[in-house]
């Protein structure tokens, strides 16, 4: 056969149709191929019965072949044609409900064929006569019920795939829009929760003998308006996630000092609970380097702690440990608090999962944003509890810098 370059049809996959039409072709025994809105056969002729791969050598699908010539006949006007007493369907192919290509199958006899229709055949194809007449005799016709019956089928199989397509689509269509809405909202609350944190901010500094209720009232803004500012933080990060953009800028850095960073955050945090606290070993990580973005991995440390503060009772006990095996550093921060269930481990680090046992604060976005970073690290974070009330184990492990 003669193999014409097509024009890239950028707007559907054609190669995604070629596995089911083979199959629909090889269990029905009918030719079939498929067409864009041009005239251009893009999959086939699939052939499957004897007499259609005789057929096949000859020209009657080469592109100024009287086969092609009839197909594309019927991919301006679907509908159904005859040639020397075989039968061609064909069946539009939509997307949206804007066709963009149509199927063309059969190239069957209805009734037993003779060998004078089978001459008439081989002359318009360049193909013996008798050699075709010696295949056609050889396999049963396929009756109007049974071609009825293809037809159903092959129209299930093309509502079962453009549907999936569609649906696929409208789902990518509201991710991206829901990812837009997501980053936009976000950057538009951060602007004016700004301006009132500064305002706050001036009055406690600059306002001398504030009354006491003013001034406990502003403490209390204050701490909601970090709160608030902490949320949105994950908002803006969850959006870069989901859209990709968020990335990592990595430099050689010493992992003692990013420790420290760390834990100067929440010493406030554990000294109002009463919790035991502690790092190991004493130097913290400072003989150990890491090719990290280290306000990320901070970030990460911080989160980790927040999380353990946030489910550890007051009197309990938390611990960072610091360890190297295998060209990799790995940092448990332990607790004893209330723990995790099993059924829950999986879905700690899932968007907007939100602990809600001893945890009135926070979106649920904050272990799903450290394990991304982790993951930009070319890393890993992983959870370990023994249940409810045995407290959990966090791991980050990262590559060392060498």
């Amino acid at each position: 056969m003669i193999s014409v370059a097509l024009p890239e049809d950028k707007g559907h996959d054609w190669d995604s149709w070629r596995q089911p039409l083979d199959q629909f072709a090889q269990a029905t025994g009918l030719t079939v191929s498929a067409y864009d809105m041009d005239g251009a056969r893009r999959i086939g002729p699939l052939t499957a019965s004897r007499s259609a791969q005789l057929l096949a050598t000859g020209s009657l699908w080469h592109e100024d072949g009287a086969g092609t010539a009839l197909e594309r006949r019927l991919v301006r006007a679907p509908a159904g044609a005859v040639l020397h007493g075989m039968r061609v369907c064909a069946m539009p192919l939509t997307h949206f409900g804007q066709v963009y290509g149509v199927l063309v199958y059969g190239w069957s006899f209805g009734n037993f064929s003779s060998p004078i229709e089978c001459e008439q055949i081989g002359a318009q194809a360049g193909v013996s006569g008798q050699a075709l007449w010696n295949e056609v005799r050889l396999e049963p016709p396929v009756s109007n019920a049974r071609l009825a019956t293809y037809t159903a089928l092959l129209q299930t199989l093309v509502n079962t795939t453009d549907r999936q397509r569609e649906t696929i689509e409208e789902l990518n269509r509201v991710s991206r829009t829901r990812d837009l809405f997501l980053a936009t909202v976000s950057h538009e609350m951060r602007t004016p929760l700004s301006a009132l944190s500064m305002r706050v901010e001036v009055l406690l500094k600059t306002v001398k003998d504030l009354p006491k209720p003013v001034e406990s009232a502003l403490l209390a803004m204050r701490v909601h308006v970090r709160q608030e500012a902490g949320m949105i933080d994950d908002l803006i990060d969850a959006a870069r996630t989901l859209t990709g953009q968020m990335s990592v800028n990595r430099t050689r850095a010493s992992l003692g000092r990013i420790v420290r960073d760390a834990v100067s955050t929440i010493e406030v945090q554990t000294h109002e609970k009463a919790i035991a606290f502690s790092v190991a070993p004493s130097d913290q990580g400072d003989s150990i380097v890491v090719y990290a973005d280290s306000h990320r991995l901070q970030q990460v440390l911080w989160n980790l702690l927040l999380n353990a503060i946030k489910f550890t009772p007051p009197g309990g006990a938390i611990q960072i440990r610091i360890g190297q095996s295998r060209g990799h550093v790995e940092i448990d921060v332990a607790d004893n608090g209330q723990g995790i269930a099993a059924r829950d481990l999986a879905h700690v680090f899932g968007a907007f999962t939100l602990q809600r046992e001893g945890n009135t604060t926070g979106l649920g976005l904050g272990l799903y944003i450290a394990r991304r970073i982790v993951e930009l690290h070319d890393g890993t974070l992983t959870a370990a509890s023994g249940g409810k009330n045995q407290g959990t184990t966090f791991t980050l492990r990262l590559p060392l810098f060498l």
